[in-house]
């Protein structure tokens, strides 16, 4: 944030993020930043993973 005083008032009364949050927020960045065909390979990826852990026996790698 470009205002310092803004966002030591917003930690005041909020208090700092988890470490999830803001890795969170990193990864959204950086998904948006991707082309529309990027993010379609990315979301179809972890849908296949999610699928993958859902069979049984079936090897990460």
């Amino acid at each position: 944030m470009k205002n310092l005083n803004f966002a030591a008032e917003l930690h005041l009364k909020l208090g700092a993020p988890a470490n999830n949050t803001v890795e969170s927020l990193r990864l959204l960045r950086a998904f948006l930043k991707l082309a529309p065909r990027q993010r379609f390979e990315v979301i179809k990826l972890v849908e296949d993973l999610v699928t993958d852990e859902t069979l049984p026996g079936h090897p990460l790698s």
